[in-house]
């Protein structure tokens, strides 16, 4: 995690909704079960010019707060906020904004060279994940953005991104004897299980298929052994005759482990050697042809190759703790007024 991380979750994800970056954490961990709960997007809302909290004068307003809840819906889909944590996820959205607004009030301080080109060119790469400016234009709609306003948003992630990787991430460092430390303490998070890489041949078969369908595509996929036993390519008569979208890589599903593929496909690609072909295999899918390419056994990440990741999660916590620990502190002296309801 680096300063931009930092940043772009006090700004919980309203830059995240349009460009795919990080957004805020989970502000309910209770899933929905029978009935449908309301959601962030759809609760409530206060009116927008509606001040639900201040900063040192400098005021919040309810727009923001609503289009703050609704980036992280968009965010998140699947995620709903039930009806009972309905006000517990507005107040930490609040938290969130007056953090944000902490740190950018703590950022304006400090001279920023060609800002305005900055905000220029972030809005322009966002624009380019877009197929069409209909598009990107829907998205900003969406969250009851207009372009102005997300130049606004765009200038504050900036200012908050220079703060924090200024004064906190540039100050960061992990030694050798910690990243050690918690890799010998995590042993299990770097096993890499027993995986395969096979290609397949599947001729399909509808589960409530009748009795002469199946019987056609067993003759089908038998005549594809047929062939494979004579010398044809695998890859050739994956792509001619295969019905899984695999075909169109010669029928190439890359490496596995075991428990992702249905048992009966699965037990017979683990028992094959590298290059060996298998007969007929039947699933709920239909008939298949298996081919192995390649094995790897099970083994451990060379501490050398997992120190790079453990060294950037490492700073990351080191950074998200230093960032609380400063705003928690400026809390303390900050004129912070809330009116949320």
């Amino acid at each position: 995690m680096n300063a931009k991380h930092i940043a772009l979750r006090t700004q919980l994800a309203l830059l995240a909704a349009l460009f795919c970056f990080s957004s805020v954490a989970s502000a309910a961990e209770d899933k929905p079960k029978e009935t449908k709960p309301a959601t962030a997007a759809t609760a409530p809302a206060a009116t927008k010019d509606e001040v639900v909290a201040r900063v040192n004068g400098k005021p919040i307003y309810a727009a923001e707060l609503q289009r703050a809840k609704k980036a992280y819906q968009n965010g998140q889909p699947k995620q709903e906020i039930p009806a009972d944590k309905q006000k517990e996820f507005d107040q930490q959205a609040l938290t969130q904004l007056v953090s944000a607004e902490l740190l950018y009030q703590a950022g304006q301080k400090l001279m920023i060279k060609d800002l305005d080109k900055q905000v220029d060119e972030k809005i322009s790469q966002g624009k380019k994940r877009f197929p069409t400016e209909q598009d990107f234009e829907k998205a900003i709609k969406a969250l009851d953005m207009t372009e102005s306003s997300l130049r606004d948003y765009t200038r504050r992630d900036i200012v908050i991104s220079n703060y924090v990787q200024q004064n906190f991430a540039s100050k960061i460092t992990v030694s050798e004897e910690e990243s050690k430390k918690f890799y010998d303490q995590n042993a299990d998070k770097f096993k890499q299980p027993e995986t395969v890489r096979a290609s397949h041949i599947l001729i399909g078969v509808d589960p409530k298929a009748t009795d002469e369908d199946k019987k056609k595509a067993r003759e089908k996929i038998e005549s594809v052994r047929r062939a494979l036993a004579g010398g044809s390519d695998f890859a050739k008569l994956a792509k001619e005759n295969s019905t899984c979208p695999s075909s169109q890589q010669g029928g190439d599903l890359g490496y596995f482990g075991k428990g992702q593929m249905v048992p009966a496909f699965e037990q017979v690609a683990f028992s094959l050697k590298p290059g060996e072909i298998s007969d007929v295999v039947e699933t709920q899918f239909g008939y298949h042809i298996i081919k192995v390419m390649d094995k790897k056994d099970a083994s451990t990440v060379p501490f050398k190759d997992a120190k790079p990741r453990i060294d950037d999660y490492l700073k990351g916590q080191k950074l998200t703790a230093a960032v609380t620990s400063y705003l928690d502190e400026t809390r303390k002296t900050a004129k912070i007024e809330t009116m949320l309801k």
